[in-house]
């Protein structure tokens, strides 16, 4: 069984991007069971020996070029640039960038989007965790930003997350994003009295569009309802975390 889901996107042969999947790697049990690199979530958490085990099976397994640079993600918009000198250490953050070679971007997550960035030149990656409050709130725009790239010429792939037929939501979810633009209208469809589904895919490729950005990759799967590959708070509460990794090689 695979423990990754390769990123299908038309990036540069030097940006390498992947999902991990919770099963086919690493040793957590369950609620966890296997491939679980969070720890932080929910009141019964991993072990967390187990977690550091399964990262570094990561970075061994994958032949990552250096120990993916974590965030404490906070469902905010907070950007965080690393370099190959920048502290070890998980700073707030729902986003980063890199223009340095060997660095590897991560994120965590278990519903919400991941999405990667890649200049088409291959010089500077972003990844971000858009969750709903940060998707709303503008964390894709200020991944392209912080970037500092000419938007045409940035390509972007998005990850697994909650799917448009099973991720329901209520008002305050909808307000946040029709309050502030009638279009994103078209991403809900009502179920029941002040309840929506919602189509995260659709929101962010309205966003990204929005910014600039022509090519957009990915979305399709849903976190929610592929219990075998995925790991869903939205389905399960008490569950791991996914990465989705990114990094450069040197051209």
């Amino acid at each position: 069984m695979s423990a990754i889901l390769p990123a299908d996107w038309p990036a540069p042969g030097n940006v390498h991007a992947f999902t991990t999947l919770r099963h086919g790697a690493g040793r957590s049990q369950a609620p966890f069971d296997s491939f679980n690199l969070g720890t932080r979530y929910g009141q019964y958490r991993d072990d967390p020996a187990v977690v550091e085990a399964n990262r570094a099976e990561l970075v061994e397994r994958f032949g990552l070029p250096s120990s993916p640079r974590w965030l404490h993600q906070v469902h905010g918009t907070g950007v965080v640039r690393f370099a190959r000198d920048t502290a070890q250490d998980e700073p707030d953050g729902d986003a980063a960038v890199t223009a340095e070679p060997g660095v590897v971007l991560a994120i965590l997550t278990a519903d919400c989007l991941p999405v990667v960035f890649a200049s088409d030149d291959g010089r500077v990656i972003g990844a971000a965790h858009a969750g709903w409050r940060g998707l709303a709130g503008g964390v894709l725009e200020r991944t392209v930003e912080a970037m500092q790239v000419d938007p045409g010429r940035v390509l972007a792939w998005l990850g697994p997350a909650a799917g448009p037929q099973a991720y329901e939501i209520g008002a305050e979810v909808r307000d946040a994003f029709v309050g502030g633009d009638a279009r994103a209208a078209s991403a809900f469809v009502a179920t029941r009295p002040d309840h929506w589904r919602v189509d995260l895919y659709a929101l962010a490729r309205l966003r990204l569009a929005d910014a600039g950005i022509r090519e957009v990759a990915g979305g399709g799967l849903c976190t929610i309802t592929d219990a075998r590959r995925f790991y869903s708070h939205r389905r399960d509460a008490q569950t791991g975390r996914m990465a989705t990794l990114a990094w450069m090689d040197p051209l």
